[in-house]
């Protein structure tokens, strides 16, 4: 009986199956600092104890972001170790803060299977939760992945698509315990623009631009103990090892600081889409378009609906062409909520 693990493959999957993954991790002030390194993250609430204190919370949390990667590392060895490409996210909710010292474990549900026409591969549904030390789901988000089958001559599963929600309603954001703006320091947050100040179908042109190095993806795909195979290994992908697309996401949302500097807190995640592979030397810059606004019930607190697109060249606010397909610059498509100060 072999004692290694190969992962995975489509016809391993059926719906209503629960993973639990391996390995919790307790994360400290090491984690934001190579996340503020890697990206470089510079939003105040999570770079800043007392900016955060000032705000409500009891100390700096760890980026959303971070959380998210963490999370997201420990389902590769069962969902995505085998994957030909992620394919897209949605109802995605961050519901409680993490801290310094918590320790992060992930469990996943499996809630669809398609099985592709080429009989090659097939798409897996799941319905991911973090967790920390006392059981609490910390964030929760559905993702699907393309993944290989090993043996060809196995039947199709039943088409299984689940309903999943478009966008997330403002009223179900969770905005973290103690929070409040009403004290907020726009000269320390870097920028003085309010949530009032947005209108929806506003552009922001983010300006800068990162040029992706292979060291550092491949660093940053470590720390999040991303094991997937397409991202390191070349005799797997020949072409070029694939960027993680929660790489891309971070360093879209990084830049994104020029012009959104008080869209403090992710608190959800509507839809996403790689539209396109990112390599190592390309160029990221990205842009964004505000969607939607909403109030919250805490004070000083606003929710703001953004779309973020993440490219590797052209002209900002280009997103499809006139056939409806994203066009081959863009890599990224993210539909988020952020929390801002009103």
């Amino acid at each position: 009986m072999s004692k290694t693990n190969s992962g995975f493959f489509f016809e391993d999957y059926s719906v209503g199956q629960t993973l639990i993954h391996a390995v919790p991790r307790t994360v400290s002030g090491g984690e934001r600092a190579l996340y503020h390194a890697l990206y470089p993250a510079r939003h105040a609430l999570y770079s800043s104890d007392s900016f955060a204190q000032n705000c409500g919370l009891q100390a700096s949390p760890i980026d959303d972001l971070a959380a998210f990667h963490v999370v997201f590392g420990k389902t590769v060895p069962d969902i995505s170790l085998n994957a030909v490409a992620n394919l897209g996210y949605a109802e995605g909710r961050w519901l409680k803060p993490v801290w310094a010292g918590d320790t992060l474990r992930s469990e996943s549900e499996v809630i669809g299977l398609k099985q592709n026409s080429n009989g090659k591969t097939g798409v897996v549904y799941v319905r991911t939760r973090g967790l920390n030390q006392p059981d609490e789901v910390v964030l929760e988000y559905c993702r699907w992945v393309m993944v290989r089958k090993k043996d060809l001559d196995a039947p199709a599963p039943e088409t299984v698509l689940p309903e999943l929600s478009k966008v997330i309603p403002a009223d179900q954001l969770v905005v973290p315990e103690g929070l409040n703006f009403s004290n907020y320091d726009f000269a320390l947050a870097g920028e003085p623009h309010r949530w009032g100040d947005y209108e929806i179908g506003e552009k922001i042109d983010h300006v800068d631009g990162v040029t992706i190095e292979e060291a550092e993806h491949m660093m940053a795909t470590r720390l999040w103990q991303n094991t997937a195979k397409v991202h390191f290994d070349l005799t797997v992908r020949p072409e070029g090892r694939l960027i993680y697309g929660g790489h891309v996401i971070s360093l879209a949302r990084t830049l994104s600081f020029n012009g959104l500097a008080n869209a403090q807190m992710i608190v959800g995640l509507n839809a996403g889409a790689h539209a396109n592979p990112c390599m190592a030397g390309d160029t990221v810059k990205a842009w964004s378009e505000v969607l939607e606004k909403a109030e919250t019930a805490t004070p000083g607190v606003g929710a703001i609906r953004l779309r973020l697109v993440a490219t590797k060249g052209g002209e900002p606010f280009q997103l499809r062409t006139e056939e409806g397909r994203y066009r081959p610059e863009v890599l990224l498509d993210l539909d988020y909520w952020a929390l801002m100060p009103i």
